[in-house]
């Protein structure tokens, strides 16, 4: 399938971000993605993620949550990856966006969301439910995403590695709020980040079976 990388710049409220958007020819939808903590567009494993989803005919975009000069102050004091309202507004305009394309506004769009990222990608599927129509988390917080839970429509897969305990449970009571189309996959064997040999794939593939399921043929 042949895929068409462009670096991209969306224009939001708040910041100009730094984006990656790919679109395979005759791509069924798009996922944007919400990266966790301390990371950024080029996090390896969201990178991963996202063409293991170009090979399966989806659209993906990787951008920055933050700006340059917010990043650098994280790094030092972490203020602002917990920020939870800053990331779910990018997170939301940045839907916004993707419907105002030429190339994407036709498209049913996902939200794949890690760590904290999740949670914005919550945020966002619940005040968009009109485009947001699939939500995948990878290890995430979605208890982070609040009173948002119970007016999420897109349809929920939340990923937890089955050696990551706590976050089991959190997803757990966050999975018990939701009133829309859910699961909860555990992992056996993966931690948190999900490093051991093979864990990682059956993340990619879970995504990609979840994103194709509930965006092929969706109408935005």
């Amino acid at each position: 399938m042949v895929s068409n990388s462009r670096s991209v710049v969306l224009e939001l409220s708040d910041a100009s971000l730094k984006g990656i958007l790919n679109l395979p020819d005759g791509a069924s939808g798009i996922v944007a993605f919400a990266h966790g903590s301390g990371s950024s567009r080029l996090s390896p494993r969201n990178q991963a993620v996202a063409e293991f989803l170009n090979g399966a005919g989806l659209g993906t975009l990787l951008f920055d949550l933050l700006t340059a000069s917010e990043d650098e102050v994280d790094a030092r004091t972490r203020e602002h990856r917990f920020d939870i309202p800053l990331i779910s507004r990018r997170m939301s305009e940045a839907v916004g966006w993707l419907t105002e394309q030429p190339a994407t506004a036709a498209m049913p769009v996902g939200l794949f969301g890690a760590s904290t990222g999740a949670a914005a990608a919550l945020v966002a599927a619940a005040e968009n439910p009109d485009h947001v129509r699939a939500v995948v988390s990878r290890g995430g917080r979605p208890d982070l995403a609040g009173n948002a839970l119970p007016r999420v429509r897109a349809a929920t897969l939340l990923i937890v590695g089955g050696l990551d305990s706590t976050v089991i449970d959190i997803n757990r009571e966050a999975a018990a709020k939701l009133n829309c189309d859910h699961e909860v996959k555990i992992v056996p064997g993966a931690s948190h980040l999900f490093e051991e040999p093979g864990k990682l794939d059956i993340v990619q593939k879970a995504a990609a079976d979840w994103f194709t399921d509930h965006l092929a043929g969706a109408q935005p």
